[in-house]
């Protein structure tokens, strides 16, 4: 967009907002000379916004009363933010309004947009998908996104400059099968040419990202979320952890967080599920495991046995405390010993 054209359309912005202007309040704004602010309402008469000259002491440009504005024109980042926040809204319950209206908003915001940019947002609202609603997303180049939103939709390879955790920087072409959005991050999952695997990369280590000749054929039945999270739950730390709990699948997975852990039947062991996950420290797991409410049994490590007997010794203390011996100030008699043993 030309800079005349661009402060041309921030006159029209200005006028907007109401009220009458005068010429050099809007040729400061605008930062041009009071016979270009008036050369500007011309060009906008000449577009049919009907821009009234109010003489006088006071007066100056307004728009005429009753007038409605078309829609404004909209930056990659504003349009994304708000045909996003419908599409996202809608799908997490949050927008209570019918379906149709949020519809008939994104379909005018889609309509003012250039095609390019509108077909790319089309790519990302058909393709991308998140695991449950959680922290909002966080900043990431929109030209990255809207890329590989794009590629996804037509199974188009890209090439990809990715920073490692370590902060070391790879180059490979990347076969993207979905996009998905999970707690606070964006990922995309696909075949990877450096391992020959399926592969998860967040979308904000992403460096640059390049749309390659040529397509590839998406694997039947392949879940993007569920490869996400499962990606995630075994991601590698320090810490492995095996349970068995006596529930199904479905009300393990209820009661755990998303991404935390994968859950498998046991084929041996009838109503009961196998629980496996990662973690850098494990003295969060035993108010976790507590609070599943079902009966299960510590594969390994050795040291989450000990965290979770400490852990009941200090609920079945806390339940035979009396609170009378409380309000009168003296302590339980093992009180001092835990004190002073902090293992």
């Amino acid at each position: 967009m030309t800079r005349p054209t661009a402060r041309v359309l921030a006159l029209l912005e200005i006028l907007q907002a109401g009220g009458t202007r005068t010429v050099g309040d809007l040729a400061a704004q605008l930062g041009v000379d009071e016979r270009t602010v008036r050369r500007y309402v011309v060009h906008l008469a000449d577009l049919d916004v009907p821009v009234e000259s109010v003489r006088g002491r006071y007066g100056g440009y307004r728009l005429a009363p009753g007038y409605r504005m078309p829609p404004l024109m909209l930056t990659d980042d504003e349009a994304l933010a708000v045909l996003w926040a419908l599409a996202a809204g809608r799908r997490a319950g949050v927008v209570t309004t019918p379906v149709a209206a949020v519809e008939s908003a994104a379909a005018k915001v889609r309509r003012v947009l250039p095609v390019t940019l509108g077909r790319r947002l089309d790519a990302l609202l058909t393709t991308a998908e998140f695991t449950v609603p959680g922290r909002p997303v966080i900043e990431l180049e929109t030209t990255v996104l809207l890329a590989l939103a794009e590629a996804v939709r037509d199974r188009r390879p890209v090439a990809i400059s990715y920073t490692s955790p370590n902060k070391g920087r790879s180059e490979r072409t990347v076969h993207p099968y979905g996009i998905v959005a999970h707690s606070g991050r964006w990922y995309v999952t696909g075949a990877d040419s450096a391992s020959g695997e399926t592969r998860t990369f967040r979308l904000d280590r992403i460096v640059t990202v390049e749309l390659l000749a040529g397509s590839f054929d998406h694997p039947d039945g392949f879940d993007p979320a569920d490869r996400v999270l499962t990606g995630l739950a075994e991601a590698p730390h320090r810490h492995t952890v095996s349970l068995r709990v006596q529930a199904t699948p479905m009300q393990v997975r209820s009661q755990l967080p998303a991404g935390l852990a994968t859950v498998h039947e046991i084929a041996h062991l009838d109503g009961w599920v196998r629980v496996q996950l990662h973690a850098e420290r494990l003295d969060w797991l035993p108010a976790v495991l507590a609070g599943l409410g079902f009966p299960f049994t510590i594969e390994h490590p050795d040291a989450l046995r000990g965290l979770v007997r400490s852990l009941a010794e200090r609920l079945a203390s806390a339940a035979d405390t009396d609170t009378d011996t409380i309000h009168t100030g003296e302590l339980p008699a093992d009180t001092g010993k835990a004190d002073r043993d902090p293992a």
